[in-house]
């Protein structure tokens, strides 16, 4: 028998265990060596601050910078707010590092997809009828779209369809929803880390690829590389798996180091200076919070504000920007139409996760646990001790 301390409590096991500690599921394959793991639930309420931060981020660059090259400010605003609209790279990241937690928490593809559907549809289906019903009532006339393409926007399929977005902010919704479903394929269909690892080094050359060659993808490509292999973004997924199992395993091989690298230099290819080198240091923030550094956000307000993070993603843009249009015809400064946009985008992210998200995702918990335990697979197969020894 072996033990381990997590967050001051003795644990004892024995070869290959499942451990539960809070809401994190880690798989144990130390045979005979002692781990003290710090405090998960810490790190994981720095991880909801910065997701709540990223989302702040994303709303101030799409009520003010944004804003005002689609129809004009009657102010300026700071050139830094330019750089919210990295916050969605955050979110990729955040995605790839808890998927691992969904991944750890289900059995069967089946039971992975249902529990991405009960996270992501409910608040999604609510957040699109209440978009679709202001923006016909309060406009902007640009951002209206026909029913047929609301009720396409409930399937995530739209894009691929040639439908428009009921809300601009759902481009990277699809993009979710896809690499969710590539998951599926990838770890239920491969499930041993070091074939999954052969396909992930494989995408992230092709994502260097896609983006150093964009303007030169062919038209029979284009559609697979940009779309469905999303070459912009999908390394930011990736490297957030891959903290996520030096997070977990406390160390890495030297093999999964050198993909990490080359997932994280991507951004400098991607994106155009600065915002490369400020994607770079969202990198160094997102580490450094899962490292147990950043826990000094772990305050009430940022953690309330990273809990809504999502609902307030789905309703803030067009709405916000009916809602700044209207302050402006009645006459009103633009900075007052701001700031009641922004807190009609809270309480409406407030209402839809009180009201939809968490009684949807309590439901789906209930009901999974009242069924049947499936038998216990193991999603990915550990290396063996004798291969990490002396890498990372």
């Amino acid at each position: 028998m072996n033990e381990t301390s997590v967050a001051g409590k003795a644990i004892v096991y024995s070869g290959d265990r499942r451990l539960t500690v809070g809401r994190i599921d880690y798989q144990l394959s130390l045979n005979g060596t002692r781990l003290n793991m710090p405090d998960a639930r810490n790190r994981l309420t720095a991880l909801d601050a910065l997701r709540g931060l990223a989302a702040l981020g994303v709303v101030l660059f799409h009520y003010l910078p944004y804003y005002d090259r689609l129809y004009d400010h009657s102010f300026s605003s700071p050139g830094f707010l330019d750089f919210g609209r990295y916050g969605v790279h955050l979110f990729f990241m955040l995605s790839g590092f808890v998927i691992f937690m969904t991944l750890e928490r289900t059995r069967t593809s089946g039971q992975f997809a249902l529990a991405r559907a009960f996270r992501l549809l409910p608040a999604l289906w609510a957040g699109i009828a209440l978009t679709y019903l202001m923006v016909h009532w309060l406009g902007p006339e640009d951002r209206m779209v026909s029913f047929d393409a609301a009720l396409m926007n409930l399937t995530l399929l739209h894009e691929y369809l040639g439908y428009p977005h009921v809300d601009g902010a759902y481009w990277s919704l699809v993009i979710e929803a896809t690499f969710y479903v590539w998951i599926a394929l990838l770890f239920y269909g491969l499930g041993d880390w070091r074939r999954i690892r052969t396909v992930l080094w494989a995408w992230v050359l092709v994502s260097y690829a896609g983006v150093i060659w964009w303007k030169a993808i062919p038209d029979t490509l284009d559609f697979l590389l940009k779309d469905l292999l999303f070459v912009r973004y999908a390394p930011l997924f990736i490297s957030g798996m891959l903290i996520y199992r030096a997070y977990h395993d406390r160390r890495l091989p030297a093999i999964d180091i050198a993909l990490l690298a080359l997932s994280i230099g991507h951004c400098l290819v991607a994106y155009k200076a600065p915002f490369n080198i400020f994607v770079l240091a969202c990198y160094g923030i997102f580490a450094l919070a899962v490292a147990g550094y950043l826990n000094v956000l772990s305050r009430p307000s940022l953690l309330w504000l990273g809990s809504i993070s999502y609902t307030l993603y789905l309703v803030h843009q067009n709405i916000g920007y009916g809602l700044i249009n209207l302050a402006y015809q009645a006459g009103l400064p633009g900075q007052l139409g701001v700031v009641l946009a922004l807190a009609v985008a809270i309480a409406l992210a407030a209402v839809l996760h009180y009201g939809i998200e968490k009684p949807a995702l309590a439901y789906y918990r209930q009901w999974r646990a009242n069924r049947p335990t499936p038998t216990a697979r193991t999603v990915i197969r550990a290396e063996r001790p004798q291969e990490q020894s002396g890498r990372g």
